[in-house]
């Protein structure tokens, strides 16, 4: 009664409001501030994460430039195929070309994987492109005019020579003398004696292999197993019918997979893509065989 007589109890409600609205503006304050402090760590966890993606981006254009400095420009200017007449003018060329003494570098380049001072020297920036291109015959001079590599059918041993003019032997491009060349791959064989580009002599024989497994027949891995055994047999026939040959040098192309076979007997081997039938496939494969790849530095 006495708080009513002197207006207190008016002022004590009027408190309680203002408590009231005192924590309800805590409770927005506090709200805020959660909310900022959400806010600030969201920033920061993205100023985190956009350093660490510059990082990478640096990190990674280090990379392609440490590569493009080692790799050159990484492509060859031109890369094409040699065979026939069209091979032999460019080897022409090749011949006809002089320098002063010293002035030219021939090189067989047997493994890319260990190039020689001499070579790294002389190609500078190109020296990925060998590597890519090896085994090949690397022609380049003192004055940059030209720089070019060669598949070489018949390789020679290793080696490197700087002379007044390019060191090429005809033999390691095109057929020459007497050599018998044999297309070996698990379902077939044929074997052609040459002399030169004309073959005088044919030999060819079909491999009975079983080619696909049937439900209700062996397992799988018996199937597997069988046709392995019928490769096996396929191959020492193959080595059989070379021991018959009258050339001396031989050369062996055809399937990868079964080439290993043939590297004790042979002096050249090399994967080709020859299908079809024994004589067919067998003219594949001496085109195939016969035929140089150019690149130019």
């Amino acid at each position: 009664m006495i708080d009513r007589v002197l207006g207190r109890a008016s002022l004590k409600a009027r408190i309680e409001e203002l408590e009231e609205e005192k924590r309800h503006l805590q409770r927005q304050l506090d709200a805020e501030a959660e909310r900022r402090s959400d806010a600030v760590s969201d920033r920061q966890a993205a100023e985190e994460r956009v350093n660490r993606l510059e990082d990478r981006v640096t990190e990674l254009r280090d990379r392609v430039e440490r590569l493009q400095s080692e790799e050159g420009d990484g492509e060859f200017r031109r890369e094409t195929t040699l065979a026939g007449d069209r091979l032999d003018a460019v080897l022409d060329r090749l011949d006809s070309y002089g320098t002063g003494p010293e002035g030219a570098l021939t090189a067989y380049v047997a493994d890319g994987h260990d190039l020689p001072a001499v070579i790294t020297d002389a190609v500078g920036d190109h020296a990925p492109l060998v590597r890519r291109a090896a085994p090949c015959l690397l022609l380049t001079d003192d004055a940059g005019l030209i720089a070019a590599t060669l598949s070489t059918p018949v390789p020679p041993a290793p080696f490197t020579a700087w002379d007044e003019g390019f060191a090429i032997d005809r033999s390691w491009f095109r057929p020459t003398g007497e050599y018998a060349l044999a297309l070996v791959r698990s379902d077939l064989f044929a074997l052609g004696e040459y002399d030169g580009r004309d073959r005088v002599a044919f030999h060819g024989l079909d491999a009975d292999l079983k080619s696909q497994h049937s439900k209700g027949g062996f397992s799988q891995a018996r199937f597997e197993r069988l046709r392995d055994e019928q490769i096996d047999t396929h191959v020492e026939r193959c080595l059989a019918a070379l021991e018959e040959r009258e050339a001396d040098r031989l050369f062996v192309v055809g399937e990868r997979s079964i080439l290993s076979a043939f590297s004790d007997v042979a002096d050249v081997t090399q994967p080709v893509d020859a299908t079809g039938e024994p004589e067919d496939a067998l003219g594949d494969a001496f085109h195939e065989f016969w035929t140089v790849r150019l690149g130019l530095l």
